[in-house]
């Protein structure tokens, strides 16, 4: 682990995303943070001392899927498949699918396995399973602004990780969509997918791939915009867990971070510091990781 200093955070932004702002001042007191996310080893040895079965691996509740077929609620997961051309960017169920039998050990269904990528990062994973992982290994999921705090790595107010420029000098230096969105990916320094942890440069801090790679949970409910401290007429506190969840469900939703190797400028311009994305607790996909904090 990283020890991360405290300070006051300059946190959100207003370039992009309606969801990143308003822009506020939050105060992180110090923290440790897990150097890279937690990886396909780190998460079997887990399994392997606690008999733990994650979520994708469980059958569905049918009460959480109301006029679905039985015959449908079966353990899997959402995987990516790209496209074979260019595609309507506003429909996500274009390269989207659910697989049955995609679970962490098997990201793209029962032909994959993880043998060889013990040291790529942990994907498949729900919050619950992040959640237990973290309380085995006497750790906890990073705060929305702890998270923001240690991937901006000292810098303040800077778009990327790194600085301003997406490329200095030409350097790649996440793992994120290398093409056109959906269909064509070059890969991030030869990783089509993840890339194994530490493959790219480290931030101010120490700190690997807290952009791109894989999307990282942390322990915030999601909210449509930022409540900064002190917020007139606003409680700023914890936000309940079912205003954030999406209309019609009873799902909770959680705050991811960071981006991953799905994301592309023309459709998720997301692998910054400031933004951010809303997961439901119970859906676990192949962009989708965590690493810990203490």
């Amino acid at each position: 682990m990283i020890r991360i200093p405290g300070g006051t955070l300059l946190m959100g932004s207003d370039e992009f995303y309606p969801e990143e702002g308003p822009v506020h001042e939050r105060a992180v007191a110090p923290f440790e943070l897990d150097a890279h996310p937690v990886t396909n080893a780190a998460y079997a040895a887990f399994v392997a001392a606690t008999g733990y079965v994650t979520i994708a691996e469980r059958a569905l509740n049918a009460a959480d899927f109301p006029g679905a077929d039985p015959a449908d609620l079966v353990p899997g997961a959402m995987v990516f498949t790209p496209t074979s051309g260019p595609v309507d960017l506003r429909d996500w169920r274009q390269w989207w699918r659910w697989e049955p039998g995609a679970h962490w050990r098997r990201p793209f269904g029962a032909e994959d396995a993880v043998v060889d990528r013990g040291d790529h990062p942990v994907v498949h994973i729900a919050y619950p399973d992040a959640a237990a992982y973290a309380e085995w290994s006497g750790k906890r999921l990073p705060s929305e602004a702890e998270w923001e705090w240690a991937a901006r790595g000292g810098l303040v107010g800077a778009r990327f990780a790194w600085g301003s420029d997406v490329r200095p000098d030409g350097a790649v230096m996440a793992d994120t969509w290398q093409g056109e969105f959906p269909y064509r990916n070059a890969g991030a320094a030869g990783w089509v997918g993840t890339a194994p942890v530490g493959s790219f440069p480290e931030n101010g801090y120490g700190l690997h791939d807290m952009i791109g790679n894989v999307w990282e949970w942390t322990d915030d409910y999601w909210t449509h915009r930022h409540v900064p401290p002190g917020a007139v007429g606003v409680d700023a506190g914890p936000r309940p867990s079912l205003l954030s969840a999406e209309p019609g469900s009873r799902i909770p939703r959680r705050v991811l971070k960071g981006g991953s190797h799905l994301c592309a400028p023309e459709y998720c311009l997301r692998y910054r510091p400031a933004a951010r994305s809303a997961q439901a607790e119970d859906t676990a996909m192949t962009h989708i990781g965590f690493r810990c904090a203490r």
